[in-house]
């Protein structure tokens, strides 16, 4: 069933306020950072929404954090059932890409891995580390891998806890406005 933007507002209302991994932020902090990041970047409404709603799969399925279980949640997969028919492919890809893009990253930036937190240091042994250079040629010929790799740089830097991003309510415009084409796609 497609979640309204009335309903992802509810879910940030009730469940943001949980800690976002291993960081010092809270998962609304870090959508709000990612978003805010990606519309000073001058990224489209659809991809700034992507931001804004890439980690909705931690707020749908409250599971301990994969760094307690050992075991890789699939976050990026959760929320896309939820989403499309709501969205259009430019908000979903880069959303289910995004964990990949981290692995793209690694292969292709040398100075990526040691970029990282931590928290994302350890998730990334989860997900399966590094691409190697043939997955990586794969990754990015996909339709929406550069906005994926936009999207991670993003969600790598939302990670300050002295951060002051615009609110939800800035955003819930953006997230219409891109809704509104997945909708008008989804009657053609």
């Amino acid at each position: 069933m497609a979640l309204k933007v009335e309903e992802i507002t509810a879910l940030f209302q009730t469940r943001g306020a949980a800690q976002y991994g291993g960081e010092a932020i809270s998962q609304l902090q870090h959508g709000l950072q990612c978003a805010h990041l990606a519309e000073r970047s001058g990224a489209s409404p659809e991809l700034v929404a992507a931001a804004l709603l890439h980690d909705l799969g931690h707020l749908l399925v409250q599971r301990e954090p994969a760094k307690q279980t050992g075991v890789d949640d699939l976050h990026q997969f959760m929320a896309l059932p939820f989403l499309r028919g709501v969205f259009t492919d430019a908000v979903l890809e880069p959303i289910r890409m995004h964990v990949d893009a981290k692995r793209y990253l690694c292969q292709a930036d040398s100075a990526y891995h040691a970029s990282l937190s931590p928290a994302s240091q350890r998730s990334l042994a989860l997900q399966g580390g590094p691409f190697s250079r043939e997955e990586a040629a794969i990754f990015m010929a996909q339709a929406f891998a550069a906005d994926a790799v936009a999207l991670r740089r993003w969600d790598d830097h939302a990670k300050d806890p002295a951060a002051t991003p615009p609110g939800w309510d800035h955003y819930v415009g953006v997230l219409e406005q891109a809704s509104s084409a997945g909708m008008a796609e989804a009657v053609r």
